[in-house]
């Protein structure tokens, strides 16, 4: 589904970046990536969306070089970053039918999923308000519907826990667990390591560019601990077996 080889990305003038770092998400996998604050977990997930050039290594998605092939990776794949820009001087309803046209969503289909959504998400009362009125948690909510019309196979988010109230978080959780049941993938972002732990079957610890551990949750944590207590250990240790 999604195959990270040897991904290098520093910016200019810094040593700030991602360093020959690997992973392989595979169809089924819910899988977190953690790390601290400027680690590079952002700057991983959009070279994956392929919204940031990286220098080195390669990314595939469905068997896809992203570079060769950058129209059908993202057609994919669907990309929410932690603070979702979205046109304000849109409605609600005109966004979502812009997404549904980007990505060639019939009519028929758009109008099922955006009543399904909407209706899921608690916002088709509020479709036809102008984005700029809305609240952050909306905001997310509405990034979330739009990402979810196309039905991608890969799903790329960026602390996607945030702001939303606790019913549209669990509302969210069982829309990730929905797309991996059906053969996607889900590959996210987060601090919140006890909604990590129960959620995701696998996981990937990050510090300062470069890959530290990664695995299944089972193997990682371990009996007897926590995915927070394995993050302190492992990021303090600096492992890198």
């Amino acid at each position: 589904m999604l195959k990270i080889d040897h991904l290098t990305k520093h910016y200019k003038g810094s040593q700030k970046g991602i360093t020959d770092l690997s992973l392989h998400i595979k169809p089924g996998d819910l899988y977190a990536f953690i790390g601290h604050n400027g680690a590079g977990k952002t700057t991983t997930l959009k070279c994956v969306a392929g919204i940031q050039e990286f220098g080195t290594g390669s990314i595939q998605i469905n068997g896809l070089d992203l570079k060769e092939h950058p129209l059908e990776c993202k057609r994919a794949l669907a990309y929410i970053p932690d603070n979702p820009d979205i046109y304000e001087y849109l409605t609600g309803i005109q966004y979502l039918n812009f997404v549904a046209d980007v990505f060639g969503v019939t009519a028929g289909e758009r109008e099922e999923r955006i009543r399904y959504y909407g209706d899921r998400f608690e916002l088709t009362a509020s479709l036809g308000d102008l984005v700029s009125t809305y609240s952050h948690g909306m905001k997310q909510k509405l990034a979330l519907i739009s990402a979810l019309l196309h039905r991608p196979k890969l799903l790329i988010l960026d602390e996607p826990f945030v702001g939303l109230d606790p019913q549209a978080s669990v509302l969210l959780k069982e829309s990730m667990k929905e797309i991996c049941a059906e053969g996607g993938a889900i590959f996210f972002s987060t601090h919140v390591l006890e909604v990590a732990e129960r959620l995701c079957n696998q996981v990937a610890i990050i510090k300062a560019g470069s890959l530290v551990i990664s695995g299944s949750m089972e193997e990682i944590v371990g009996e007897g601990q926590s995915l927070e207590s394995m993050f302190l250990e492992v990021v303090k240790n600096d492992k890198t077996d």
